[in-house]
């Protein structure tokens, strides 16, 4: 993603290259679940229903990409700029990614800014080496490559990057995603629903956010008019329209730092927490571990049903992704110790 909300916020009070703190020492005071390194947690625990992962697989240009003395250069950054709109698409990040997902055990995955790769018709040739527009032959959609054939996926209406993915052993789709887009806020949805029917006949919504980026007032009240999709009206009625929710994606605000001044952030806390229908799975907090550039906790799951914890991995050693993924193990919320 292009870095808009975090480094104009608090540019020159952190640094994109600053280390964050490990996951398994969250900060005393953090909300939600502490993290995990295995889908079963620790022993004696409740067993874990389910494992979920949202992952913006964007880059940006306005990263170090000349610093590291690696294969991905600026030049590789700029043409990713202009020809594959930042989304996942340069093949060593692909096989990273894929290696990942590998061992992550998901059932249900979130993406943002995942590369379409029916817009390859559109990228000139000439361009440096190592796309995926140039290695067609080896089929398959960015998001097939990522986690193979036992998952479907479906994007939301009008924006083929942002996408949610069911593994078969969870179960299947109900129908199509739904989802509209917010009146001036860009095209297409960038907030969508969508129904797992699972083995046993029971159904999860599922309800994916990736929140407008940008801190104008018109790029808050974006944001803003979105979570008011989740919560009030996606197409005459709320995201959340389920017994069960799973709620996920790229906020594109902080709720534990940015509460104070980002409308967004406050509307957030508005809807999810303690004593609330839906709480965070994510921890939430202003010394929480950040997942985006190193600054800020972005990416975040929340859910009415269940808790548990998350773990954000570097899939990438490379100055490519500026977001870690949020990998959370649920457990039902009645069953937490």
């Amino acid at each position: 993603m292009r870095l808009s909300i975090p480094l104009l916020l608090l540019a020159g009070a952190c640094s994109s290259s600053e280390t964050p703190p490990p996951p398994s020492t969250p900060p005393a005071g953090a909300s939600g679940g502490t993290a995990v390194t295995g889908s079963t947690g620790d022993s004696g625990a409740a067993p874990v229903e389910l494992v979920v992962v949202t992952f913006n697989t964007g880059t940006t240009p306005g990263l170090d990409h000349d610093g590291d003395g690696d294969a991905y250069t600026q030049v590789e950054a700029d043409w990713s700029d202009e020809h594959y709109g930042d989304g996942l698409a340069w093949l060593p990040a692909i096989e990273a990614a894929a290696a990942w997902f590998a061992t992550a055990d998901a059932d249900l995955v979130a993406f943002q800014e995942i590369f379409d790769v029916a817009e390859c018709a559109a990228v000139p040739s000439g361009g440096p080496a190592g796309f995926v527009c140039d290695d067609l032959g080896a089929g398959g959609t960015v998001p097939h490559r990522l986690l193979g054939d036992a998952y479907t996926v479906q994007c939301h209406p009008g924006r083929s990057d942002k996408c949610l993915a069911v593994h078969e052993r969870l179960g299947a789709w109900k129908g199509p995603l739904a989802g509209e887009p917010v009146p001036d806020c860009g095209s297409g949805a960038r907030v969508a629903r969508g129904g797992v029917v699972r083995p046993d006949g029971s159904e999860l919504t599922v309800v994916h956010v990736h929140g407008s980026s940008g801190v104008s007032g018109d790029d808050a009240a974006c944001r803003v008019a979105q979570i008011d999709q989740v919560f009030v009206d996606l197409d005459g009625t709320p995201g959340v329209d389920g017994r069960e929710h799973v709620v996920l994606g790229d906020l594109n605000t902080d709720p534990g730092r940015m509460g104070a001044f980002d409308p967004s952030a406050v509307r957030w806390n508005e809807e999810v927490g303690p004593g609330l229908p839906l709480g965070w799975v994510t921890e939430v907090g202003e010394a929480v571990p950040p997942t985006y550039a190193g600054l800020f906790n972005i990416d975040h799951v929340a859910s009415d049903a269940f808790t548990g914890s998350c773990t954000h991995d570097t899939v990438l050693d490379t100055v490519y992704f500026d977001h870690l993924p949020a990998r959370c193990a649920l457990i039902r919320a009645d069953a937490r110790e």
